[in-house]
């Protein structure tokens, strides 16, 4: 880590706390050359394996992008696309790997969805489980109706 006084090749840390989002470390540095204290924000970083083999940086708002559009015409706000869309990036994380398919992320949005509103949950699994006929559709919402037609807990 460079200091960004001095350019100094060498800091050391004087403080590590976990960041607001959970999801970050901030560390409070200090330059053994000039004296000079700086923060810095040091974040695992997680990639995307899209389907075309293109490998991307991991992004909430791609989520919400998507989801938005399973959403359109429906009574979801932007706080609930937002907390699914970190619930979804923890779940994510949680698995240790440092790079994930997108229709494994695809994957993991649909429960999340399901809690929220079932006909963006079908338009969603539509996608993602690649419904190719009619009697997807009917197998899913029989799979809805059995539970009672309410969005999961899980």
């Amino acid at each position: 880590m460079h200091c960004p006084f001095c350019r100094h090749t060498d800091s050391r840390v004087v403080d590590s706390r976990t960041a607001e989002d959970g999801l970050s470390i901030r560390r409070r540095r200090e330059c053994p050359s000039c004296g000079g204290r700086f923060s810095t924000l040091e974040t695992a970083s997680l990639s995307v394996i899209k389907r075309n083999g293109v490998i991307e940086p991991f992004s909430r708002n791609k989520i919400v992008s998507g989801v938005r559009k399973a959403c359109q015409g429906l009574s979801v706000t932007d706080s609930e696309l937002s907390a699914l869309a970190q619930r979804v990036e923890e779940t994510v994380r949680a698995t240790g790997v440092s790079q994930i398919d997108a229709n494994e992320i695809g994957l993991a949005i649909l429960p999340e969805l399901r809690t929220i509103d079932l006909v963006a949950y079908l338009r969603f699994a539509s996608v993602y489980k690649a419904f190719e006929s009619l009697a997807d559709f009917d197998r899913a919402i029989e799979e809805l109706r059995a539970d009672g037609g309410k969005p999961s807990d899980s």
